[in-house]
C-alpha cells in the first residue's frame, strides 16, 4: 500500500486560499477559464491555470472544452469523502463529549 493516502492531494488542494477561493466560485456555477482569471486580476492567467491543474488532479474540477473554451465544473464529491472520513466522525465523538459536559453541569448544584 502507497504511504500516500488518496485523500492527499485534496487536502493539498484545499490547503490554499485561491484555490477554495475558486471552489466556492465553481459551486455556484461551472465557469470557463478565462472567466475566472478575470475574477482574479491580482493573478496572471498561468497562475490560476496552475490551480485549476491542482484542483483537477485532486479530482475536485472537472474541465470540459467546447470549441475555444475550457468549461471548469465543480465535483464536490472528493470533498463529501473527506466529510465522511474525517469530519462526521470527530463531529460525533465532539459531541458525545459536549452531552457529557452539559450533563456533568446539570447535575451540579449552584
Amino acid at each position: 500500500m502507497s504511504s500516500e493516502s488518496t485523500d492527499d492531494p485534496v487536502f493539498k488542494a484545499l490547503a490554499h486560499h485561491r484555490r477554495r477561493e475558486i471552489l466556492d466560485l465553481l459551486k455556484d456555477a461551472p465557469r470557463t477559464t478565462g472567466t475566472l482569471c478575470e475574477m482574479f486580476p491580482q493573478m496572471d492567467r498561468c497562475t490560476v491555470m496552475q490551480h485549476l491543474k491542482v484542483l483537477e488532479e485532486a479530482d475536485l474540477v472537472i474541465a470540459r472544452k467546447e470549441g475555444r473554451e475550457r468549461w471548469n465544473h465543480l465535483n464536490s464529491l472528493p470533498i463529501k469523502h473527506i466529510y465522511d472520513r474525517w469530519i462526521s466522525a470527530y463531529a460525533g465523538h465532539a459531541l458525545s463529549i459536549l452531552d457529557r459536559l452539559k450533563g456533568d453541569l446539570e447535575g451540579q448544584p449552584e
